[in-house]
């Protein structure tokens, strides 16, 4: 309420005036400060009961502000001060120098109430600690009690320096003072307070010895038996994958405890209230998981068993299954296969393409330029609906490789022309000599071109874009490093091939296509290169027998119907 109005009529103050140290309301500020008055000059702020001095001032000089501190004396100092005999000898600091100087100290003693709750912490776990031990027999039942009323009494004591002594809280507000005197002011008092009511902090150890040491307990056979159980699992990542099936690899670490089997959990991530599943008693260090859902994260986590019990589970690793059901097929050998240019690997899932004596002879004989020949590999089967996926590695090395997707029949008459025609568009009997094949929406092939490497990526959405077979350049393209396997996924219903980095399955690009007609992988070489079909888990799995091994059928033969 306003100081100055007459009551019963005293109204509410709405100004305080620093200079005054006195709250107003609107007309008696006014009255008692007319304007043209040094009274006028007043800072006003607003209401409050806490009127302090804006600048601490010298009690026997008024006219001079304090602006050093004595550390023998423990005394607020101005420059006349400081002069006198009285002070002579004595350790006088800067205003600024004393303000840092006690706030490090306050702030290092208001620590200390970390020490405090970590010794409470301490002896509770010591009283815990007793009150386990003591049920070895009645007789360290009745020693324990005294230890732990002894204990019981230091946890009081710590308890009354949090709860009862205002010190610390004092010195916690004290902290948040900017201005250097009002600090110091403050300061000096507390400063020797605290140091003395927490100087036996420092000594700080248990009053019972909570041990027992005197007791011996022989447990060398259980310490046998914990030893044989320290072996973690670590997960071989460059083995383990997820194609038509989850592949588990991992392995033992150096001078680790044989394990007689292991358990095998998987969950569907990231639904963590689904159950783990579990496959037990795996033998040897893979293990493979069916029944999945596509385009689905997995984590699985491996642990060991052996006569001690179950060990430590190990990392969880995740995996990402295919975004469709994966297609299993073999490069085709039955047509158009140049054997001194092509060389097709066990099992028809690895192709290297080598150029031979003819190009050299081309080579030869030219001074100017040579003609690249390009031989094209396509699957033993085509589909025609549905989604499917499928992976493949490109050697790093190899000059130039395109992998992707067209309709049989184009490529199969693409194939057979001569080998010295730099795309089916110059053949006048091939059908797109008119541009018939730009007139359409959606092109009959989609590859991805790959080189030394890298991997083009133009800028645009569309195949022709991409990897039309003219000789006009392509708008903006740019190139991503070559990942370990690419993984190609064929939408026939959408018309959409989308490639991915089969290890992350990151989209790295995806075009349209013309699936009117059955479609089937293909591989188009230029120059030296290789490439290797990824395996399907099932027939790794079935190289590697175990009673708990389940392998699934390949979709090739459904699809071919």
């Amino acid at each position: 309420m306003c100081g100055f109005c007459k009551p019963p009529q005293s109204l509410e103050a709405s100004k305080g005036c620093a200079d005054c140290k006195s709250n107003f309301c609107n007309e008696c500020f006014k009255l008692y400060h007319p304007w043209g008055t040094p009274r006028a000059q007043h800072e006003h702020i607003l209401p409050t009961n806490n009127f302090r001095p804006k600048v601490l001032m010298c009690t026997e000089h008024e006219q001079e502000r304090l602006q050093w501190y004595c550390r023998d004396c423990q005394r607020l100092l101005c420059p006349l001060c400081k002069l006198r005999r009285v002070h002579h000898g004595h350790k006088v600091l800067p205003m600024a120098q004393a303000y840092q100087a006690l706030k490090v100290s306050q702030i290092h003693l208001c620590s200390d109430l970390d020490t405090i709750q970590s010794q409470i912490t301490q002896l509770e776990a010591a009283i815990k600690q007793m009150e386990v031990n003591c049920h070895l027999s009645s007789f360290v039942k009745s020693v324990s009690s005294k230890r732990e009323d002894a204990l019981s009494a230091q946890v009081s004591e710590r308890r009354g320096l949090l709860e009862h002594n205002g010190l610390m809280a004092y010195t916690q507000e004290l902290l948040k003072e900017t201005d250097a005197p009002c600090f110091v002011q403050a300061a000096r008092v507390t400063h020797s307070r605290l140091v003395k009511a927490i100087e036996h902090l420092q000594c700080f150890s248990l009053s019972a010895d909570p041990s027992f040491g005197h007791f011996h307990l022989d447990t060398s056979k259980e310490v046998k038996l914990i030893h044989s159980l320290e072996f973690i699992q670590v997960i071989d990542t460059q083995k383990t994958l997820a194609y038509d099936q989850l592949f588990l690899c991992w392995r033992l670490p150096q001078d680790s405890a044989p394990a007689w089997h292991f358990s095998v959990e998987y969950q569907r991530s990231p639904n963590a209230a689904t159950a783990w599943l579990r496959l037990d008693e795996v033998r040897g260090t893979t293990a493979v998981v069916n029944r999945l859902q596509m385009d689905s994260v997995y984590v699985l986590r491996v642990r060991g068993c052996n006569k001690a019990g179950f060990g430590e589970y190990s990392e969880e690793v995740y995996l990402h299954t295919p975004p469709a059901p994966v297609l299993s097929f073999s490069l085709d050998s039955r047509w158009g296969l140049h054997a001194d240019r092509l060389a097709l690997g066990r099992g028809q899932t690895y192709a290297r393409s080598v150029p031979g004596l003819s190009l050299l002879q081309v080579a030869d004989r030219t001074l100017t330029s040579c003609h690249l020949t390009s031989d094209l590999l396509v699957a033993d089967l085509a589909v025609t609906q549905g989604r499917h996926y499928w992976a493949c590695s490109v050697e790093p090395s190899s000059y130039l490789v395109k992998v992707g997707v067209g309709q049989e029949a184009k490529l199969q008459e693409w194939f057979h022309l001569p080998q010295d025609m730099s795309s089916p568009r110059c053949d006048p009997d091939s059908g797109h000599d008119s541009g018939a094949e730009d007139g359409q929406d959606s092109p009959p092939y989609c590859f991805l071109t790959i080189g030394m490497g890298k991997i083009l990526l133009p800028q645009g959405h569309g195949p022709t874009q991409m990897h039309s077979h003219s000789n006009m350049p392509h708008p903006h393209p740019h190139t991503a490093p070559l990942p370990p396997r690419l993984g190609v996924c064929l939408d026939c219903d959408k018309g959409l091939v989308t490639f991915y980095d089969a290890h992350s399955l990151r989209i790295l690009w995806e075009g349209h296509m013309d699936c009117s007609a059955p479609v089937c992988p293909a591989f188009c070489f230029i120059g030296g290169g290789a490439l290797q079909l990824q395996d399907l888990v099932a027939n790794r799995s079935l190289e590697e027998p175990s009673p708990r091994r389940v392998t699934i059928q390949t979709r090739a033969t459904n699809l071919s119907k």
